[in-house]
Order: structure tokens, then C-alpha cells, then sequence
């Protein structure tokens, strides 16, 4: 790898005589990881596990992924197996009934991890400034089907109105991306001092935005995919210093090789390639010191619920549908979890909303059109919908949006799934089956393979 001569001056005093072994990972291969949905699937046959996360797995070459449907439902992630060290923070500090903030969250790799980790009382918001990537997150969010998520598009100044109001703040800072060089050429290309300078600025900026928005007492979780001190370190000192914080540890294994701080200090937890199977990564946990008050306001119901209800017919689309709030919003119907729908009100009332809880579907007439979140929820009560279970090709020929024939089944809504796990929703008509899965979703290569390829 033709690396920066200015990246090669700054970085190899730092690693000294594991500067040799650092290039040579760089001109190795870059593995390839993953996680599972256990809400959906099990991890079947998969053995080589990433030793931080329970539900993370390695495998042993990178297989066309977009041909998977188990992918597309939802059934598991592609993750870089460092960035999986989130769950380790997780389950050290998390506790139940949290509200969780993850501030630069596309495309939904920590979200999702962090999902799994909150209990039914918990509330996640994800957050993404530049609206093509928060949609893209809205999907992930989406495919992973856990009710008490909400994703937003909204700068963090915006989100620091929110004074108080999270347990937990993951900030996942925009940086030169220097532990992306392996699998990006486009990072080594776009790299220099300068931009160093800049995403260090841009971090502290994020930062301060937001740290209203976390509780006094609450964590904040900092983590960049680069190597320098300047967004690394620096900024660590630049939190407790201006902003007023704790450095928090984590309990971790020696045996991880996962490199410690590289300034006296700052307790921080770096990834080097030639150490560990993964990525660049560093990752610091800190409190925030204060004693303001926290919270914010309750706000009233705009939703009209008293005078707006959804037939019990539909509410039963869902599991456990007296645990849920039922309204309309956009010609749409939703359901929310109701012990947090006070939150989701305050969240309405200061951000931009893509997407909460779990759309159920809208009338169009006297007929109610399931949506894709509905599918794809946790919550999905099967046995509302006709099932139908296919095979492979079918399943592909589905997420292409192509059209579908299945005339030995009864006319209305059916459920698709693939090995047993819901894919989505066709309206059979008899002659041919109107394709519901989004547009925006479909599979887009026609390089198909010919045979299926079995990830797990």
C-alpha cells in the first residue's frame, strides 16, 4: 500500500517498532465479520467468534451478500468485527430502561448493536445529519424490527435542545478514517494533515452540540475508525477539560490485543490490524460531571388518540398489542411501544422524524395495505396473514421487485419468508401477485448468481 509520506512521518513514531508489522496488515487481506439478529435467527454453524461480542462471527471469505435474503430481513449485519467493541461498552454500562442516543448513525451498524442490548422499556434513538444516509439507516433500523427505535435526520445542535434527556450518548465522530485504509483506497487517497485538522474541529464542534442533550452523570461513548492523537486522545482531553468529564474503564482480556492509550492519562482502547482480525478503532467511555437539572418538558398528545382509534382487527396484526399505542400519522398507521410514548412525543416535538416504532400499513378504501415494517417487526403476528414459504430463487425474484405468480394460493395479502423468516408482503390476485417490497429496497444487480450461496 502507497501510503501518505505525511501519514507515515505522524504515524510511525507512534507505533515504533510495531511500525513493520502495522504496514504488512495493511497489504494483507481485510476480514470479513458479522453479527447476528438472535431476535430472528440463530448463528447455526458459525464458530469463529469475535471474542468482544457475543453475537459476532467471522467468516472465512466475503460472499455476495446482496444475494442473501436472510440479509435483506434483517437476520443478521455486516460489521467490522473492531467497531463491534460498542457491546462490550454495552454490557458493562447499560441498564434497564435507558434512553439511548447514537448521533452520527448511519448506516446502522452501532444502532443495531445497541438494540439488542436495550430491554422493552429502553428507548434508541438513531440520528443522521445528511438525509441520503438517514434513509439508508431508516432501512437497517427497519430490517432489524425492534419497536423502541426511532431515527432522525437533524444536526446535533438541534438535538442538544433535548437538555437531559439521554442515559447514554454514542458519538461516532466523522474522521480522516485512517483504520479504513485496508478496505477503502479512497480513504488513503483523501487523506492529509489538514483534513486531520478539520474533522478534529468538526469533532469538537459535534461534541459540544450535543452534550447538552446527555444527562449530568450520563455516558458518552466516543469512538473514530483513525489512529492519530489529534480526534483520538486529544479530543478525549478536550471533553474532560472543556466540557467536563470522567474518563470511565472497561473490563476487557489481555488476550484480545486490544492496545491501550498512547498518552499518559487517557484511559482509551485502541485496534491495530496487525494485532487483532479487524480494523482501526479507538473507543473511550467518559461521565459527565454536573449536578443541572435533567430532563425535559412532557409534551401533550398531538396524535388525538381519544378521538382516532384503529380496529382491533388491525391493532392484532402485532404480538402483545395491548403493550402498544396505536395512531395515525401521514395517512399511515403506527404502533409505539406505550411506555415510552411520552418520549416519542418529545422527540416530535424538537426533530425531524424518518421513521418510529413500527409502521403497521394505511387504508386505501375499505382495504388495509400492510407496509414492509410490519414484516420485517419482531412483533409481526403471523398468523394474522396467509404464509408462504419459498425457495431461493423466488425469494431473489421478490427483493428484485419483479413480478411474482402464485396461482395454488388464495387471493389477498400473503407473507413471504425464507427459511422461515419474513421477507415481506405480495397481494395476490389471482393471475399474478403485486409485488409490495419498496422500490428504494430492490435489489438492484442483475448479477445474479446461479446457485445459492449459504452464509449461515
Amino acid at each position: 500500500m502507497n501510503l501518505p509520506t505525511d501519514f507515515v512521518t505522524y504515524t510511525k513514531p507512534l507505533l515504533g517498532e510495531q511500525w513493520k508489522s502495522f504496514v504488512e496488515a495493511l497489504d494483507g487481506e481485510s476480514p470479513t465479520s458479522i453479527r447476528i439478529n438472535h431476535s430472528k435467527m440463530t448463528s447455526g454453524k458459525l464458530s469463529n467468534q469475535v471474542s468482544w461480542c457475543d453475537n459476532g462471527f467471522y467468516l472465512d471469505k466475503r460472499p455476495q451478500f446482496t444475494f442473501d435474503p436472510l440479509f435483506h430481513a434483517g437476520g443478521y449485519y455486516v460489521q467490522e468485527a473492531s467497531s463491534m467493541f460498542i457491546a462490550r461498552v454495552l454490557k458493562q454500562y447499560a441498564s434497564p430502561s435507558m434512553k439511548v442516543l447514537d448521533l452520527c448513525a448511519a448506516p446502522g451498524g452501532k444502532s443495531t448493536l445497541i438494540a439488542d442490548f436495550l430491554d422493552e422499556h429502553s428507548l434508541l434513538v438513531s440520528n443522521e445529519v445528511i438525509r441520503s444516509r438517514a434513509n439508508i439507516l431508516s432501512e437497517n433500523i427497519t430490517k432489524w424490527g425492534n419497536p423502541n427505535t426511532i431515527v432522525t435526520n437533524n444536526d446535533p445542535s438541534r438535538i442538544g435542545k433535548l437538555k437531559g434527556f439521554f442515559d447514554i450518548v454514542l458519538v461516532d465522530a466523522p474522521c480522516s478514517g485512517e483504520g479504513m485504509f485496508r478496505k477503502d483506497e479512497g480513504a488513503v487517497a483523501e487523506w492529509s494533515l489538514e483534513n486531520v485538522r478539520l474533522c478534529k474541529e468538526r469533532q469538537q464542534r459535534i461534541l459540544a452540540d450535543v452534550w447538552p442533550a446527555l444527562r449530568s452523570g450520563g455516558v458518552l461513548i466516543y469512538s473514530t475508525c483513525t489512529y492519530n492523537l489529534e480526534e483520538n486522545e486529544q479530543n478525549v482531553r478536550w471533553i474532560c477539560d472543556e466540557l467536563g468529564a470522567d474518563i470511565l474503564s472497561v473490563d476487557i482480556d489481555e488476550e484480545w490485543e486490544i492496545s491501550s492509550s498512547l498518552i499518559e492519562g487517557v484511559t482509551a482502547y485502541r485496534f491495530f490490524p496487525h494485532k487483532m482480525n479487524g480494523e482501526g478503532f479507538f473507543c473511550a467511555v467518559l461521565r459527565k460531571k454536573g449536578d443541572e437539572e435533567n430532563g425535559v418538558r412532557k409534551i401533550k398528545d398531538k396524535d388525538n388518540r381519544s378521538k382516532i382509534n384503529l380496529e382491533t382487527e388491525y391493532k392484532n396484526l402485532i404480538l402483545n398489542s395491548d403493550r402498544f399505542t396505536f395512531y395515525p400519522r401521514n395517512d399511515k398507521w403506527f404502533a409505539f411501544p406505550s411506555c415510552l410514548y411520552n418520549y416519542l412525543q418529545t422527540i416530535k416535538s424538537e426533530l425531524n422524524i424518518l421513521s418510529e416504532g413500527i409502521c403497521l400499513g394505511e387504508f386505501k378504501g375499505k382495504d388495509f395495505v400492510p407496509e414492509q415494517s410490519l414484516a420485517l417487526s419482531n412483533f409481526l403476528n403471523r398468523e394474522a396473514f396467509v404464509t408462504l414459504e419459498v425457495d431461493w430463487k423466488t425469494a431473489i425474484s421478490y427483493l428484485r421487485k419483479e413480478a411474482l405468480v402464485f396461482t395454488d394460493q388464495p387471493k389477498g395479502y400473503i407473507l413471504l419468508t425464507y427459511r422461515n423468516i419474513p421477507l415481506g408482503f405480495v397481494k395476490n390476485i389471482g393471475n399474478r401477485a403485486n409485488n409490495l417490497y419498496p422500490q428504494e429496497w430492490r435489489i438492484r444487480s442483475s448479477n445474479v448468481p446461479d446457485q445459492v450461496e449459504n452464509i449461515i
